[in-house]
């Protein structure tokens, strides 16, 4: 069973949280800094101002006297002003790029800062540039992908994610729980808006290739949470199929019936799956008390 958090666990929750802040509003800050000022800028004052920051925030997150959270989060700040020298260099020189070329690039010039650092923020911010450059391109640049191929490809790079870091966790690897439960909530989301997706358009070659994927991917992820006493897979596993089953009766029938028949398995599924994830609580509970 999970202990409530100590006082030690409050001080270093709390010691991180302000840290964050300070330095995410201080880079919030020097990115107004440049909205307001900007006409009154030179060129050159606008890229040195950037790139000493940008060094600057490096260099302080490679000294050893800093604690390693501190050292991680200035890297992370630095991976964040890359962004910032890019659009003030876009701005200045009017490049013309599409928006997914400027996120492909932040990807890329922080993949090593990604590898070295290891560090879950910096991998979040790293795994949400990439869904980004993904959606981008294919709004921009890939316009005959159809939503489910695209809804599917953002679905195998996270759950290619979450598979790696489920290994990488086996082969005691520190990964936290908050980091791998988020990457499997956005795996699910974009099957499930797939499949919504597909359910009210058209039944092609795409979309049973997401179901067939989805339907694997939630099998494992049902036998994994029962192998692990895991209540977060066995949670957002069944909302996808309660909102996927949902869709589908709305689909069949959209007047007052179908309405109703909806409304009473959406309260009736969500009822026993509630009822029975607590059940499946206490007897875990009980069972871990008893060794």
């Amino acid at each position: 069973m999970n202990h409530p958090p100590s006082q030690q666990d409050w001080y270093r929750f709390v010691r991180i949280l302000l840290l964050t802040l300070g330095i995410g509003f201080t880079v919030a800050g020097i990115i107004f800094f440049f909205a307001y000022n900007w006409d009154a800028l030179p060129k050159l004052a606008k890229l040195s101002i950037t790139g000493g920051l940008l060094i600057a925030t490096t260099l302080l997150s490679l000294r050893p006297q800093f604690d390693p959270l501190i050292r991680n989060i200035l890297l992370t700040a630095s991976a964040a002003l890359v962004a910032v020298l890019f659009a003030v260099y876009g701005q200045i020189y009017q490049t013309g790029a599409n928006a997914y070329d400027f996120f492909l690039a932040w990807t890329v010039f922080i993949s090593i800062w990604v590898l070295a650092a290891n560090f879950p923020p910096l991998w979040v911010l790293y795994l949400l540039l990439i869904n980004t450059t993904i959606l981008l391109y294919a709004d921009q640049v890939a316009n005959h992908w159809s939503d489910k191929l695209v809804f599917t490809i953002l679905f195998l790079v996270n759950l290619v994610a979450l598979i790696v870091s489920k290994v990488l966790l086996k082969a005691g690897k520190t990964i936290p729980t908050w980091f791998t439960n988020l990457v499997a909530l956005a795996a699910i989301s974009f099957s499930t808006l797939g499949i919504i997706i597909g359910i009210f358009g058209n039944k092609e070659f795409d979309f049973w290739l997401l179901v067939l994927l989805a339907a694997l991917a939630y099998a494992t992820g049902i036998w994994y949470g029962f192998k692990q006493h895991s209540l977060f897979y066995l949670s957002i596993i069944p909302l996808s199929l309660i909102i996927l089953i949902t869709t589908w009766i709305l689909r069949i029938s959209d007047d007052s019936g179908g309405f109703l028949l909806a409304s009473f398995f959406i309260i009736g599924s969500a009822t026993v799956t509630i009822k029975y994830l607590l059940d499946l609580q206490k007897k875990w509970a009980h069972e871990q008390h008893g060794n």
